[in-house]
């Protein structure tokens, strides 16, 4: 079985789980840098690296930079 990291989904096959992973609204990503959203899927290569697929921006780092868009949580006055 694969399972997706963000929602605890279960899949018989990898390709399954990599083509969910695509879709997973639980596995957005937020740059804090720049505020676009995406997948994670968009924002590493090796699934070690991560930055954002923005050109024009320079935020990097799971965690650092780029967050969970569940983590962000909306500032009220």
């Amino acid at each position: 079985m694969h399972t997706c990291r963000n929602c605890n989904q279960s899949f018989q096959t990898e390709l399954a789980l990599e083509l969910h992973r695509d879709t997973c609204a639980e596995g957005q990503l937020f740059c804090q840098v720049c505020g676009d959203r995406f997948r994670e899927r968009d924002a590493t290569q090796d699934g070690w690296h991560y930055e954002c697929p923005n050109e024009d921006c320079d935020g990097e780092g799971l965690h650092e930079d780029l967050i969970d868009v569940r983590r962000v949580r909306a500032a009220t006055h």
